[in-house]
């Protein structure tokens, strides 16, 4: 889980709501500012971490299709803190290590699901 503060930019990753047809208005790939950030209880939702943005004020949701919720926050996870370096993510992998430690290294990728046929090799 990401530490947000009021002021940062955040990038929305997750615009698509279940069973929900009015539009949220948020839009993936968009950058907003936080203005709000705490926990937050919902009777339908639950309890969640909860994000207010400076661009958009939801409004009484007391709508036909509405929870009855003032100003409700959208859900921290679907954001992630925007990057000023996009290779900032990437620099510990450069960092030295301690002498005896192995090196960090990502989980590779899975194997394909269909593996290619092999080459018959050819006799000329």
């Amino acid at each position: 889980m990401y530490n947000f503060h009021v002021g940062q930019k955040v990038v929305c990753i997750n615009d698509t709501f279940k069973n929900v047809s009015i539009d949220q208005g948020i839009r993936k790939g968009q950058i907003y500012t936080i203005r709000w950030v705490g926990p937050y209880k919902h009777y339908i939702d639950g309890e969640f971490i909860g994000v207010k943005l400076a661009e958009i004020h939801r409004g009484d949701d007391d709508g036909p299709e509405g929870y009855g919720a003032a100003d409700m926050p959208y859900r921290a996870t679907r954001f992630r803190p925007l990057l000023k370096d996009r290779l900032s993510a990437l620099k510990n992998l450069l960092a030295p290590t301690p002498k005896g430690e192995k090196p960090y290294m990502p989980d590779a990728p899975e194997e394909p699901k269909r593996k290619t046929p092999a080459k018959e090799k050819e006799t000329v």
